[in-house]
């Protein structure tokens, strides 16, 4: 069994409590509506492919930056405004890891992906979601190695 940050796994208890589909989907829809798009002092259109995330059918994008106190700021467009469950992961990302350490961030799996939305998601759904956790994981990491560099 995977360990998940403290707010990440707050959040997914939650939605895996849920056992009428529809209400999950109401809350997963909730999520989607608190998404807040990258503001331009991060990233403008055309955005740069190094952000892109990899399979993404709704065309996301991730950014990072560290904070003055070490912590990360995660960042995020959807360029698909149909992207409801990408918004989510977004929202649900933002929420649970920006304003902690690298290294809470880092320690994500993907198979939060199946926690969250449940087995029955679409592959091409599944693989791009995953992608953004990845993306957001190897971001995290990054910056985890540069200090222990220091």
């Amino acid at each position: 069994m995977s360990v998940y940050p403290e707010k990440l796994a707050e959040i997914i208890e939650d939605i895996q409590s849920i056992t009428d589909p529809y209400e999950k989907s109401e809350v997963l829809i909730e999520y989607a509506d608190q998404f807040r798009e990258v503001p331009e002092t991060v990233a403008r259109r055309p955005f740069p492919e190094e952000h892109r995330v990899p399979f993404c059918e709704s065309d996301a994008y991730v950014w990072v930056r560290q904070n003055p106190d070490g912590t990360l700021q995660f960042y995020f467009a959807v360029e698909n405004p149909q992207g409801i469950s990408a918004k989510a992961m977004a929202a649900i990302l933002d929420e649970s890891l920006s304003g902690q350490p690298p290294e809470v961030a880092a320690q994500i799996s993907p198979d939060i992906v199946l926690k969250i939305f449940g087995q029955n998601i679409s592959m091409g759904k599944g693989q791009g979601l995953m992608g953004m956790v990845g993306m957001v994981k190897n971001l995290a990491l990054r910056y985890v190695s540069e200090d222990s560099r220091k």
